[in-house]
């Protein structure tokens, strides 16, 4: 039944190029039916949420990341006096988001621009290169063609708005440059491309960077990591097996009693007044406390126990009483300006997710989150399906970087996939298929991964690019390479054949956001590291501190 399912799949994308719809499951003849949750989010049987996403921990504060715990002072002694138990605590460190795009995303060259070892400029791509990346001889970057809507802002089907040059019409970039503000957030973002392979539709690549980022001090007042699926990454792909820290598996954020719950403080409020509430709390720690030390017990238990009651306590003071339906931040849907319309929200259960993660690493609740996205294994014998993909990605994309901006906060934000696509050459003359290059097989030689930066112009605008060796720009804003036709330089950078080094060299660009002792902090963390001399690490640099 599978193969004649497939089958009639293939002969009708061979009759038509108007592609599947955003949400069709993917069917391909080279491919094995789908038997683990990982194959059924990368072939779009399922999405990145379980079911519509509503709440996150939303419209605490007016500052969030300003707010402080006020638990009496004995109860506050005895959390400083226990191991890893600091209640509220909101890490210094930069919001971390990650897009982990299940399947084989393109990234570059229909996406994000790369080129050789000069660059996508000094150093361009082949036109058969390009060809391979999906983009027709009439839209390679640097033909200059006034008369098409598709060729950008100068004409060249460039466009470097987001500091990190794009296709023009690109689907990632459309995406984001409909949620952010146009001309004051997308003059605050930059950012890198990092040429990479990968495996192919599996994830078993070790991409997901959130452990890492968490051991550099990424914190937030609720959780430290959290992810859009149950899993220890929080995502599809697996974070590397050495980083993995059991105590801080991130917390599935997917639907609103998973955010709710986080400060649930039942139904104290509905019979007692928000001080008494939290006295309430404060004693139940306090009795419980008594009571633990009179119990035989291994230290470790009795400190985890306590920690509880206390961070019970806590989330009373300071979450009793407070709305947290994201439906009530008019930042993000109902109010004028907002980034989702009602509709959008409403209609689009990845608008939902996308809006819970935001919110809770933006305003300090979490330290680090993954969202992931079902169904870019899009090789489906047209362009359109994965141009319709690729563009509600983008728009979850600007949509963090948009609330960053509300927020005044900074934001790192990584985007990954598992493989990548290819194309023969063929095009999609639909209207969503855009004239490109159909995309027709699995092509890990075409993979990269990338990231943007938002800083807040208070905190001093756009970050630039390293400055701290003699290489040029280009060589930080590319990291690695790709050949001529098309295909990564897998000698190109420690990350271009190795995932497990390419989580490296992003968790060690994290870093060099918050200062320029960057080298010897992360050789501090991560002592067994592969990523070389300080010079070495130089180059795998994109910016300058922004902290």
């Amino acid at each position: 039944m599978a193969k004649r399912t497939v089958n009639r799949t293939a002969k009708r994308l061979k009759k038509s190029r108007h592609g599947l719809s955003l949400d069709a499951p993917l069917l391909h003849q080279d491919h094995s039916r789908p038997v683990t949750r990982r194959d059924f989010l990368r072939q779009g049987f399922i999405s990145g949420t379980g079911v519509a996403l509503g709440g996150s921990l939303f419209s605490l504060f007016a500052n969030p990341r300003a707010a402080q715990a006020a638990l009496s002072s004995d109860l506050t002694t005895l959390a400083n006096s226990l191991p890893d138990c600091s209640l509220g605590a909101t890490g210094s460190q930069i919001p971390f988001i990650c897009f982990d795009l299940a399947g084989g995303s393109n990234m570059i060259g229909s996406n994000v621009l790369a080129g050789g070892q000069g660059g996508y400029l000094n150093d361009p791509i082949s036109a058969a290169g390009y060809s391979r990346m999906g983009i027709p001889g009439g839209m390679v970057p640097g033909i200059v063609d006034a008369a098409s809507a598709m060729s950008g802002p100068n004409n060249d089907f460039i466009d470097t708005r987001l500091g990190l040059a794009f296709h023009s019409d690109s689907g990632f970039l459309r995406g984001i440059l409909e949620k952010i503000d146009i001309i004051n957030t997308a003059a605050n973002i930059n950012g890198a491309v990092i040429p990479a392979r990968s495996d192919n539709d599996t994830g078993n690549n070790p991409h997901n960077p959130m452990y890492g980022i968490a051991r550099t001090g990424a914190n937030g007042d609720v959780v430290t990591l959290i992810g859009s699926r149950n899993s220890e990454s929080g995502g599809n792909s697996v974070a590397p097996a050495m980083s993995i820290d059991p105590s801080i598996r991130p917390t599935k954020v997917d639907r609103p009693s998973d955010v709710t719950g986080m400060v649930d403080t039942g139904d104290l409020v509905g019979v007692l007044t928000e001080d008494d509430a939290k006295a309430v709390m404060e004693s139940i720690a306090r009795l419980s406390d008594k009571k633990i030390t009179k119990i035989n017990a291994d230290a470790v238990v009795k400190d985890l126990v306590q920690c509880g009651y206390l961070n019970a306590a806590d989330i009373a003071d300071r979450f009793v009483g407070v709305d947290v339906d994201p439906a009530g931040d008019s930042d993000i849907v109902g109010g004028a300006g907002s980034i989702f319309s009602q509709a959008e929200f409403d209609g689009e259960g990845e608008f939902r997710k996308t809006a819970a993660v935001m919110k809770m690493v933006i305003d300090g609740h979490a330290g680090a989150g993954t969202i992931a996205m079902g169904g870019f294994d899009y090789h489906t014998g047209d362009r359109s399906t994965g141009e319709r993909r690729d563009l509600r990605a983008g728009r979850c994309m600007g949509a963090c970087l948009e609330y960053a901006a509300r927020r005044g906060q900074p934001l790192m934000l990584y985007v990954f996939s598992d493989g990548s696509v290819a194309s023969n050459g063929s095009t999609d003359g639909s209207q969503d298929g855009r004239g490109k290059g159909v995309w027709t097989g699995d092509n890990s030689a075409t993979a990269g991964s990338f990231f943007l930066v938002y800083n807040p112009t208070a905190s001093g605008g756009q970050a630039t690019l390293f400055s701290g060796d003699n290489l040029g720009a280009e060589r930080h804003q590319q990291i690695g390479w790709f050949r001529s036709d098309g295909s990564v330089e897998t000698a190109s950078s420690v990350a271009a054949n190795n995932v497990n080094l390419l989580v490296d060299t992003v968790v060690l660009n994290y870093l060099a956001l918050h200062g320029s002792n960057y080298r010897d902090v992360y050789r501090s963390l991560f002592p067994n590291n592969d990523l070389g001399t300080d010079a070495h690490m130089m180059s795998l640099t994109a910016f300058d501190p922004i902290r």
